[in-house]
């Protein structure tokens, strides 16, 4: 079964990928990085048929080159820096940094290795192209996509009723059904529904004009593990400071949860609230860590209503919907919706990611509020990391007594 081309725009990533990589093209070229593919499902077989058309599309994916009009668009998004979109008319994607395999119980292995401001941008790429070829290859698509677009009525039905009420950005890129599925579940969104306030995805942003959204992933902080001199319990402090050092307050909103919540708010000083429109949420009880950020910001005497908590983590329109009823009169509040936008069929969606591994050599991991979201390929530098964690929660903690 031969595919047309999954991935036929260098937009087609999630914003977060270029806001990260800035930051690293202008203080970090030095880092090499290593990520890895994990697919969370039980049972989930992939044949060598799909293998060899993932390799094709990979293979296609690293033909592709950013266009001159879609250099111009990055450039006209207000925190995109002008030397680093003259970067990307140089770069590409390079087929040499990504290895695939299949072993014999049908478990894909895939591998990126490289420069980090390279290795990072296949990410959601991959993950795009996996998700499409398992679901048009195991499945019927056309099946799936009538359960998709069933489910995808009752959503905009619900919002338009008054069921919803809340606003959201789509974050579907990297588990979505296909790519066409993907397009039109975002034209409807916006199109039928006052609620969607923008999308990850930067192709489709431009496409229907909407606002692209995004500040940075898991691995921006996990990233400055890797570096010599920074300690281990102190890369939220060094990775907020290199975002504002970029950024000057600018596409703000900071992840909690990489190294725990409680270890990040040890750094969220009051400069940094006050550099730092809002928070995401990834991991953990939402209620519990809404409470603990409007807490926070309440201390420094910061009114919560000046600021944002974005909810992120494995989200429906119901439970997008209770967070919202809960927090909206204490907080602003919003929501980036990934899966359940993007393929929400009759059938499970794969849980799927690809994270760093390693950084210049060194193992580098997330703990989260979620214990079993943590992956590491050295167990023994993982309880390295999470003994430096809690010793400085401790140590701090006793200081403050």
């Amino acid at each position: 079964m031969k595919l047309d081309p999954i991935v036929i725009s260098l937009l087609d990533t999630d914003l977060y990928k270029f806001n990260m990589d800035q930051v690293i093209f202008h203080g970090h070229t030095n880092l090499t990085a290593e990520y890895r593919f994990k697919c969370r499902n039980e049972g989930i077989v992939f044949t060598q048929e799909m293998l060899d058309e993932i390799n094709e599309q990979i293979d296609y994916l690293c033909s592709l080159r950013f266009r001159k009009d879609e250099l111009d668009y990055l450039r006209s998004i207000r925190f995109i820096k002008d030397d680093y979109v003259e970067f990307l008319r140089l770069w590409h994607p390079i087929r040499d940094y990504v290895h695939t395999d299949l072993d014999a119980e049908g478990h894909l292995s895939i591998v990126v290795k490289g420069p980090m401001f390279s290795a990072m941008q296949f990410e959601i790429y991959l993950l795009e192209i996996v998700n499409e070829v398992y679901f048009r290859m195991q499945y019927n698509y056309e099946e799936l996509r009538e359960s998709a677009e069933r489910k995808l009525d009752a959503k905009i039905e619900a919002f338009n009723s008054g069921k919803y009420n809340f606003k959201f950005a789509e974050f579907g890129c990297r588990r979505r059904l296909s790519r066409e599925w993907q397009e039109q579940v975002i034209k409807r969104l916006a199109n039928e529904t006052n609620s969607c306030v923008g999308t990850s995805c930067v192709y489709y942003a431009r496409k229907f004009n909407l606002t692209p959204i995004g500040t940075y992933a898991h691995e921006f902080v996990q990233m400055y593990q890797g570096i010599d001199s920074i300690p281990l319990a102190y890369t939220n402090y060094y990775a907020m400071k290199d975002w504002y050092r970029e950024y000057n307050g600018d596409n703000g909103t900071a992840l909690s949860d990489t190294l725990t919540t409680d270890l990040f708010l040890m750094d969220f000083t009051r400069s940094m609230v006050n550099n730092y429109s809002g928070v995401r949420h990834d991991s953990g009880d939402p209620y519990a860590w809404g409470e603990k950020i409007i807490d926070h910001y309440k201390k420094f005497g910061v009114d919560p209503l000046t600021k944002q908590l974005l909810f992120s983590d494995s989200l429906n329109f119901d439970k997008a919907e209770d967070l919202y009823q809960y927090f909206k009169d204490r907080v602003k509040v919003t929501f980036g919706i990934g899966t359940f936008c993007s393929n929400d069929t009759d059938v499970d969606p794969l849980n799927i990611v690809i994270k760093l591994q390693y950084v210049n050599g060194r193992p580098v991991a997330k703990l989260s509020d979620t214990p079993t979201k943590a992956m590491c390929s050295d167990p023994d530098y993982l309880e390295y990391l999470k003994r430096s964690v809690a010793f400085r929660l401790e140590r701090e903690k006793d200081a403050r007594r």
